[in-house]
């Protein structure tokens, strides 16, 4: 069995939205180990927040699984190529779409552009997310309230509608939640809460597609070894994190990718409007 790496971690901090380049340790997202089997051969996947972290080992699973994919990130650039590499190299395509989900005309466009280029998605993976950590309610600025929704909850809902007219019956939607949506961590208010919000999203919205057969789920990860951690928690948090868990670490971006592909496989034919946990052994009830 693979060890991974165990807290106490350097002490270090990045601005948001932070570097997996600058990390230490380096995140796993499956660059060495993951292997395909063709899974997902011929489909075309969306992801957003796809440059690092959990979407950057989605992107690399996918693609050697046979999908092509396109990204959506912020301004990441570097990360971004990086993942555009590893896709690239399992000899399938990726399309990198930078810029902001916080608006709409962006959601809309990033629809568009996967369409003009692949012609339909078959997967759609709905990742990005932003968070900043506050001790007091009273600290929690009114805009940053507004764009931790408009970027973990309003953007989902928008690309799911630009998304859904261009996806088939047996397509798939996998909406990343947090073990946040059951247990939310005080000094992470607004973005614990947009999680449960995501988590009664994917529900609702299973439902709302069921009868045309695209399926809706949520993953919802533990503590993950990603960029938004250094660029948003505090030092003391960094240094031990995932500690509290039963497995006394966080998890690798590589340990969560598994449940995203059988998801949006054809495995899954039944599977919609559930919520899959990967958490290091905390409950998720």
């Amino acid at each position: 069995m693979k060890k991974f790496p165990v807290p106490p971690f350097p002490s270090q901090k990045q601005p948001v939205p932070g570097s997996q380049r600058r990390m230490e340790p380096y995140p796993d997202c499956g660059e060495q180990s993951y292997t395909g089997s063709g899974r997902l051969k011929g489909k075309i996947a969306l992801i957003t927040g796809g440059d690092s972290g959990i979407g950057r080992a989605v992107a690399i699973a996918f693609a050697r699984e046979g999908a092509d994919v396109a990204i959506a990130y912020l301004d990441e650039h570097e990360d971004a190529k990086e993942t555009a590499r590893w896709v690239e190299e399992a000899g399938r395509q990726c399309l990198l779409l930078p810029g902001d989900i916080a608006g709409k005309d962006h959601c809309t466009q990033l629809v568009a552009k996967t369409v003009d280029t692949y012609g339909r998605i078959d997967v759609l993976v709905n990742n990005a997310a932003f968070q900043m950590t506050h001790s007091e309610l009273a600290d929690i600025p009114d805009e940053e309230w507004v764009r931790t929704f408009d970027i973990n909850i309003t953007a989902m809902f928008r690309i799911c509608q630009a998304a859904v007219p261009h996806m088939a019956a047996g397509s798939s939607i996998i909406n990343t939640s947090s073990v946040n949506s059951d247990s939310p961590k005080p000094t992470l208010l607004a973005y614990a809460t947009t999680k449960g919000a995501i988590a009664n999203f994917t529900a609702g919205l299973a439902q709302l597609l069921g009868s045309k057969g695209i399926r809706v789920n949520s993953v919802a990860p533990g503590p993950i070894w990603t960029p938004l951690i250094v660029a948003t928690m505090t030092e003391d948090d960094i240094t031990h994190f995932g500690a509290e868990t039963p497995l006394g670490r966080p998890g690798q971006p590589v340990e969560v990718a598994p449940i995203y592909v059988l998801l949006a496989s054809d495995e899954s034919s039944y599977t919609s409007g559930s919520r899959y946990g990967v958490t290091g052994g905390k409950p998720i009830l």
